[in-house]
């Protein structure tokens, strides 16, 4: 797979994993505090996705890496509401289980291009 084809893969993975916490949304309870937080969790799931897109765009370098910077706040912020509602037990935590093993995944990623980025 080449440079071009990781992107593009990589554009379509944040999307794909965007969609799921859409679906996830719309099946939480009907509780305030899931309302809340599955809103935190729905804006910083798409944003992951809207930002690694507009990264790809960046003008320079340093666009780049700051746009990307902006994608790994959104992705571990992603990660963070996914255990909250693990941990406080709003939803099951074995149905959010590969959720929160691909938000992990994600983050991993981001870190790693960020981290190749800022080396060049």
């Amino acid at each position: 797979m080449n440079k071009i084809e990781k992107i593009e893969a990589f554009k379509l993975r944040t999307k794909q994993f965007a969609i799921r916490i859409i679906k996830l949304f719309q099946n939480l309870p009907k509780t305030d505090e899931a309302r809340v937080i599955g809103k935190q969790l729905l804006r910083s799931a798409t944003s992951t996705a809207a930002n690694y897109r507009a990264a790809c765009r960046a003008r320079s370098d340093a666009d780049f890496f700051s746009k990307i910077s902006i994608v790994l706040e959104e992705a571990d912020e992603t990660l963070f509401w996914i255990e909250i509602l693990i941990e406080t037990e709003i939803m099951n935590g074995e149905r959010l289980k590969p959720l929160y093993i691909e938000a992990e995944e994600i983050v991993k990623i981001i870190n790693t291009i960020r981290h190749n980025r800022k080396s060049k």
